[in-house]
């Protein structure tokens, strides 16, 4: 930022940059000399794990400020991993003050029945930072052994590993599986009599489950568990050092990579000495008095000049979006209209919502507040307040008046104008739309058992997917798909709303790279990974809301399992074990009335062919409103009443999983 402000500052003034530069150059004289106690200061992140500290390190921190055998792996996105010579482990959650985390075990299937083409190997676990207070217990899986009969003894026989599963039978009986005593010679395997053996750590409440069924091993295998961690001969050491006002490291120098206390002037090897008075106080006094001086000035001037340069960017950027040609800025402003809307005063809104009245407030979105109004004429308008008049706010303020000027659907709500941009606040006024969200009447505050009839849900779905796909076919993508976007008149008729996000496509091309943006629960996973905007995002957002409306459930919602708090991974997870009947809202007739089952049934696949990882794989919205107007016309009191079997193609769908994302640029 400082450097930034700089560059700035020399582009117009040189001279005032040299010498502030020189200010700050004698201000910054004598300050701590110790690099790695100013690195390991700061708190760090790791993939989605934030404010990290000792003993960790990894990623962009150096090993310096952490422990030997805590070093992370980091992946942006992503849950870190424990690194060591044999096996790794996924932290999923940790708690420094209590020194516990949770773990799993990575790749675990490798370990269950391995290729028999591998070479001998050994592997076992040198993560010897693990506390042994919550009983873990090391589980050896031993393939390939020879081992006579006459050398068998019952504790081999009980402990043999079954090859139920194709993929061990290779080894034909000849592995076994239990704790450090199946290698003790009463038992009469040696692990040398064996061509692979693992030894991997596992709660003791896991291993008293084996029985030497595959399942049981990969579920084992498979479960995260929690231990508690160690670092030093006690706690006192590392606590020591900080409350001498040191930070805790290590000591890079020393082949054992010992415990070393980094303090403001130099490293010690475990306490700061005499709280760090080796720097007199004069030399203190200096340091802050320059720093303090050096720094308010420069601040200060480069702070006016950034100012000054973004008022500019400001201006021009209102000059190019507003004004098409030089004078219709100011008529504009005569003739009271924008791009074909009505302009607004600021004390004609504030007057129809009493004063932007709380009790007046509609709902309160990412971007704004939304409130009851009714002008002088009796219309009655729904009047959004942008959170804060800035360059961003005034950004998506022009984006969605830019939108709604170029359309006309009687599913899209509709502007009747917007404030001035030299307003005292951004104002949008539609038109009211007075019997709430799709969300409010599936999960919210007007919801009620059985009030919202399946054919009902049918209409809404049919007309949503009508309104987005005229979106598409104008060359614009909603973004922000969700059921609290979905309006509802009286008559439960739809319209969509809130395009604050939404993008106008170029023609003649497949993508637009965009910084994901988007409500959780609906964002597209490939527009989230891969940064590449399509309209097969909105429809993902849709299958979403497809499930919502046959399930009655929120999109996210974290009281559900931790496997099931995200709605679109708990309905593919249903639909692939065949449990729609575990997802669908009992209210709908699903169990009782066949006509319902089919219907249900039909917008469910529809729903996950919408919810594939791969775009490639997803109905454009023409094609989901085709299938949705199908399935509502379909005659089901023409066929029989006794359900039959989904086609083998279905099955192929039903049970394939999501496939791996692919962020190649299509061309």
């Amino acid at each position: 930022m400082v450097a930034h402000l700089l560059l700035l500052l020399y582009q117009h003034h040189p001279i005032i940059t040299i010498f502030l530069v020189l200010i700050l150059a004698s201000a910054s004289y004598g300050k701590d000399d110790n690099k790695d106690f100013r690195d390991c200061e700061k708190h760090f992140n790791c993939g989605v794990l934030s404010n990290l500290s000792y003993p960790f390190w990894g990623g962009d921190r150096p090993e310096v400020c952490g422990h030997k055998g805590f070093k992370l792996k980091c992946e942006k996105g992503q849950l870190p991993i424990i690194p060591s010579d044999t096996l790794e482990f996924r932290l999923f959650r940790l708690d420094q003050p209590s020194r516990l985390m949770t773990l799993r075990l990575v790749n675990s299937q490798d370990y269950i029945c391995p290729s028999h083409t591998l070479p001998n190997s050994s592997t076992e676990s040198d993560i010897h930072v693990f506390g042994y207070d919550l009983k873990l217990k090391n589980l050896n899986l031993l393939y390939n052994c020879t081992v006579s009969s006459s050398s068998s003894s019952s504790t081999l026989e009980q402990n043999r590993i079954s090859s139920s599963y194709s993929y061990c039978s290779e080894y034909s009986g000849s592995s076994f599986y239990g704790g450090d005593d199946i290698l003790e010679s009463s038992s009469g395997l040696n692990r040398t009599q064996c061509s692979i053996w693992f030894k991997i750590p596992i709660p003791v409440e896991s291993f008293r489950r084996l029985n030497g069924d595959t399942p049981d091993l990969e579920q084992v295998l498979g479960e995260e568990f929690s231990v508690s961690y160690k670092y030093d001969e006690g706690p006192s050491i590392c606590d020591g050092c900080m409350a001498s006002k040191g930070i805790c490291g290590t000591n890079l120098t020393d082949p054992k990579r010992e415990f070393l206390c980094l303090c403001r002037d130099h490293p010690y090897s475990l306490v700061c000495k005499g709280n760090n008075d080796v720097m007199n106080v004069g030399r203190k006094v200096r340091m802050a008095l320059g720093a303090s001086l050096g720094t308010v000035i420069i601040m200060s001037i480069a702070f006016f000049f950034w100012y000054r340069h973004k008022k500019r960017q400001y201006v021009s950027f209102v000059s190019r979006s507003i004004e098409s040609v030089p004078s219709s800025k100011a008529n504009m402003e005569k003739r009271g209209s924008y791009n074909g809307v009505h302009l607004f005063s600021y004390d004609e809104l504030e007057e129809a919502t009493n004063n932007f009245d709380e009790t007046r407030e509609l709902g309160d979105g990412g971007f704004g507040t939304v409130y009851y109004g009714k002008l002088p004429d009796g219309r009655e308008v729904a009047v959004k307040r942008l959170y804060e008049n800035n360059y961003k706010r005034l950004e998506q303020f022009l984006n969605e008046v830019d939108i709604l000027t170029r359309l006309s659907n009687k599913n899209l709500v509709l502007l009747y104008g917007c404030t001035s941009r030299h307003s005292r606040e951004l104002l949008l006024v539609y038109e009211y739309i007075p019997n709430g969200t799709l969300a409010d009447h599936l999960h919210g505050q007007r919801a009620k058992p059985g009030a919202l009839t399946f054919p009902t849900r049918m209409n809404i779905a049919v007309e949503t997917a009508s309104a987005l796909a005229y979106l598409h076919a104008s060359d614009i993508v909603h973004r922000d798909v969700k059921t609290t976007n979905i309006l509802l008149g009286n008559d439960f008729r739809v319209k969509v709303a809130d395009f604050g996000l939404s993008r106008l496509f170029p023609l003649d091309v497949t993508h637009v790279s965009t910084a994901p943006q988007g409500t959780p629960g609906y964002v597209d996973p490939e527009y989230h990974q891969c940064y590449q905007l399509t309209d097969k995002s909105d429809v993902y957002s849709f299958g979403v809301v497809l499930i919502e409306l046959i399930s009655s459930m929120p999109a996210v919602d974290i009281s559900r399992h931790r496997h099931e708090i995200n709605l679109s991974n708990m309905a593919i997870n249903k639909i692939q074990s065949n449990a729609l009947n575990e997802l669908v809202d009992p209210s709908l007739g699903f169990e009782s009335d066949y006509a319902a089952r089919k219907m249900i049934s039909a917008v469910a696949e529809l729903a996950f062919q919408c919810l594939q990882s791969a775009r490639e794989l997803r109905p454009s919205m023409e094609k989901v409103v085709e299938i949705l107007k199908d399935i509502q016309s379909r005659d089901y009191t023409a066929e029989k009443a006794e359900e039959t079997d989904i086609p083998s193609d279905d099955v192929v769908l039903l049970k394939s999983g999501p496939m791996p994302l692919d962020c190649t640029l299509s061309l």
